[in-house]
C-alpha cells in the first residue's frame, strides 16, 4: 500500500500494561471473613470440649433404659428407737424348735432385763405372719421398734394380753408366726409357757 494511503487508524499504538477492566479483591472484606470463621470454629471446639467432659464424668447419658429406682426409707431406717422398759412375752405359734428361745435371746441381747423376756409356746401351731401386740395407742411406737429388732411384720393393738410377765410393768407381746419358722434354729424344745395363757392372737 503507498504511505500516503495510510490513515490514523492504521498507527495502533502498543498496549501499555494490562487492558480491560479488572476489580481488585477488598482486603478488608477478606479479612473480617478469616476473623468470623475462627471465631465460629472457637466457640464449636469449646462447646465440644465441655460436651466431652460433662459425657466422661457420667453427668450426660444415652442409656434410655431402665429408670434407677427411686430411694426409700426401710423399715429399719423409720423404726423409732428401741424402749427396753418394756417386758416381752414371746409365744411360738408355729411348732418350730426353738425359734421362741431364740428371739428371747436377741430381744435380751439388744438390752432388755433377761428376767422380763419369757418365752412360751402358743396354743395355735400355724399363725401364718409374725405380729407384736401392744395395749395401748402410747405403746404403739415401742412395738414397732421391737417389732423390727425380731423381724415381725404386723404390730396389732389388742387388750388380749396384759402384765403377764411382771405384774404392774408395761407389757409387748410377740407372737412368731410361719414367716419366721423357716428360719428356726434347731435346738430342743423351748420351755412350756408357765406365764399366762399361752394363746397366740
Amino acid at each position: 500500500m503507498p504511505e500516503s494511503a495510510r490513515d490514523r487508524f492504521d498507527e495502533i499504538p502498543h498496549a501499555q500494561g494490562r487492558v480491560g477492566a479488572h476489580r481488585a479483591e477488598n482486603p478488608g472484606m477478606r479479612g473480617w471473613f478469616v476473623l468470623l470463621w475462627a471465631a465460629v470454629a472457637t466457640v464449636v471446639l469449646i462447646a465440644v470440649g465441655i460436651f466431652a467432659a460433662m459425657l466422661a464424668m457420667g453427668k450426660i447419658s444415652f442409656d434410655q433404659g431402665t429408670p434407677m429406682p427411686s430411694v426409700s426409707r426401710t423399715a429399719t431406717a423409720s423404726a423409732p428407737p428401741l424402749d427396753k422398759t418394756y417386758a416381752v412375752f414371746v409365744l411360738n405359734a408355729t411348732g418350730a424348735n426353738g425359734l421362741a428361745a431364740a428371739t428371747r435371746d436377741t430381744i435380751v441381747n439388744a438390752g432388755f432385763a433377761a428376767d422380763a423376756v419369757v418365752a412360751g409356746d402358743a396354743d395355735s401351731q400355724d399363725f401364718p405372719t409374725s405380729t407384736v401386740y401392744y395395749k395401748t395407742a402410747a405403746d404403739e411406737n415401742a412395738a414397732r421398734a421391737l417389732a423390727d429388732l425380731v423381724g415381725a411384720k404386723e404390730i396389732a393393738q389388742s387388750d388380749r394380753y396384759g402384765d403377764d410377765v411382771v405384774p404392774g410393768q408395761e407389757q409387748l407381746t410377740v407372737v412368731l408366726g410361719m414367716d419366721l419358722a423357716k428360719n428356726a434354729p434347731t435346738t430342743e424344745p423351748t420351755p412350756a409357757d408357765t406365764s399366762g395363757d399361752g394363746s397366740a392372737g
